[in-house]
Order: C-alpha cells, then structure tokens, then sequence
C-alpha cells in the first residue's frame, strides 16, 4: 500500500476546529501557541471562539487552517506516526500546499503562518470588492469548462482556477466574465454554475499583485528540503527542490489549481489510500469522485488520530 497525506484548503474552516486535538495532545496546542506568537495575536482564540465571518476572512481562514492540520500532525506523531514512515507524498488544496510543506519540514510553523497571513492580506488586496468573482461549474469536465471561460473572457479575464474534480471546475476573473461564464456553461448542459462566496477571484491573471508580493515574502524564508515530495498544485506531480518549490508557489497564486490531475498523477504511482489531515471532509469527496480506487480517511479530531494509530500498531 502506497499512502499520501493530504490538506484541505479555504472553505474547509469551521469555529472550533483543532480544539479537540489541543485538548487532547499538547504537541497540538504548542502549534496553535507557535502561530500566535508568528503572528503576534490570538487567532486560536478566533478560531476556537469567534465568528464564523470574521474566521472566514482569507487572511485568517489561511493561517487558521494551516494551524489546524499540523496540530493534527503533531497529534498523529505523539501517537508514533512518522510522516516519512507512513506516506509516499504530500499535498494540498491551494493553501493546503502550505499545510503539506510545512508537514513535510520544508517550512516552520512560524514561516508558514506569517506567509500564509500575507498571502490572505495580498490576495484580498490584489483586486477591489466586487470587481472579481469566482463560480463552480458541475456537471462539465475541465476542456468543457476551460473552452467556457475562454469564451466567455471577451477580453477580461476568465480562467479555469480549480479544476477539483471530473465534474467540479472553478472558473475566476471579472465578475461580468464570470457571470457571462455561468450562462454560457449552463447552455453547454452544465447542471449548475454558480457564483461563490468568495471575497476575490483567486488564481487566475488579476492576482498579479499578490504574486508579486509572495514572490518577495518568499524570497525571505528558507525552505528545507521536504521529508517526502509534495505534489504541486501548479504541476499536478512531485518536487522536492527547495528552489522548484519557491518558485511554484509564487506561481500558484495566479496558476490554476491541478487538484484532479494531482489525484491521478498519484494514483498512477501506486497511491491507494490518502489521509485528509485536518479541518472537513470536502477533498475526501474530490478524491472518491476522482479515483475509486483511492481509498480517503479523514484526521481531524482526537478519535481519528487514535484510529489511525491503531491500524498501524
């Protein structure tokens, strides 16, 4: 058996994630600790007891959830698990690179919370309030829906952003694109398009700024050579060079996110099971539409890492 661990990205964040496991295991709690010291605020206050909108702002859903998947990390590694032991590869959802990078010792928690707040604050900055817009198309594959964004830029931007699973595509760019897009796509039999909640349009063009701004935080940081490759968004298979890395994740920012084709690339290198290590469930349904002959497991709370533990022992 051939395992990868995966982490989820934005949407994924719920108050109260990761108490449980901070109760629990105080190598979990001293993660929590450790981003708000980065940070120089208490987010593991917003995250355990805020509000759900405030939590939801990219520049702290970002961090928030980074923190919730390595403490469930650290969790599974005072249980014995070894992450070099136990998976192949590492990978993540957009932010969720992050998560896996930072699980992987490329990055500290530290540098990882502080990057990620910054890349929340330059993302939401990048483009005005109601300029953008991003919508899910079901029901298309992903030329289906590409060939609809293409169509329906008209000399704005329109892109494929996330291409999560065989009948999930993410289209993002300028709203009036966006909008012409979600028609144009329901015409091509789409079962549904429609607008998300989202405060920008990620990964397409009109991040520019923010990659130009990732590009200089990232500069900043020393990235270690991860313990197992992680599986980049931008590329759909693996690297493990520290420069590589560096530069994929500034592309990332305006780069589609691969997840699909990521999923497929590591089943197609003998990966029978993924570990969804963190807050929800949402990639655990991406990979069971993507690949049935991946098995998914969901670590999030004290019980699952017992669990998991236990299949090991």
């Amino acid at each position: 058996m051939s395992r990868a661990l995966i982490f989820p990205g934005q949407g994924a964040q719920t108050i109260g994630m990761g108490k449980a496991l901070a109760e629990a295991y105080p190598a979990a709690k001293a993660v929590f600790d450790e981003v708000d010291e980065a940070l120089g605020e208490s987010l593991s206050s917003l995250i355990w007891e805020g509000d759900q909108d405030t939590l939801t702002l990219t520049q702290n859903a970002q961090p928030a959830l980074m923190a919730t998947s390595l403490a469930a990390m650290r969790a599974l590694e005072a249980e014995g698990v070894v992450l070099a032991d136990v998976a192949a590869y590492v990978a993540g959802h957009s932010l969720g690179e992050y998560s896996a990078l930072a699980a992987a010792g490329a990055f500290s928690v530290a540098d990882a919370a502080r990057l990620l707040r910054t890349r929340g604050k330059a993302m939401q900055e990048a483009v005005p309030v109601g300029v953008g817009a991003m919508a899910a198309l079901l029901g298309l594959d992903f030329e289906t829906a590409q060939a609809v964004a293409e169509e329906a830029a008209q000399g704005e931007v329109c892109q494929a952003a996330n291409d999560n699973d065989p009948a999930q595509v993410v289209v993002s760019g300028h709203k009036a694109a966006v909008e012409r897009a979600c028609e144009i796509a329901k015409a091509k039999g789409a079962k549904r398009a429609l607008l998300l909640p989202v405060s920008a349009p990620f990964h397409c063009a009109l991040m520019e700024p923010a990659a130009r701004v990732m590009a200089g935080a990232l500069g900043e940081v020393d990235i270690n050579r991860p313990a197992v490759p992680v599986v980049a968004n931008v590329r759909a298979d693996a690297v493990s060079d520290p420069s590589v890395i560096r530069a994929l994740l500034v592309e990332q920012v305006t780069g589609s996110v691969r997840w699909r084709e990521s999923v497929l690339w590591m089943g197609a290198q003998g990966v029978t099971e993924m570990w969804e290590v963190g807050a929800g469930k949402a990639l655990s349904g991406m990979v069971k539409r993507i690949d049935r002959a991946i098995a998914p497991m969901n670590i999030g709370t004290p019980e699952d890492v017992q669990a998991v533990a236990a299949t090991l022992a």
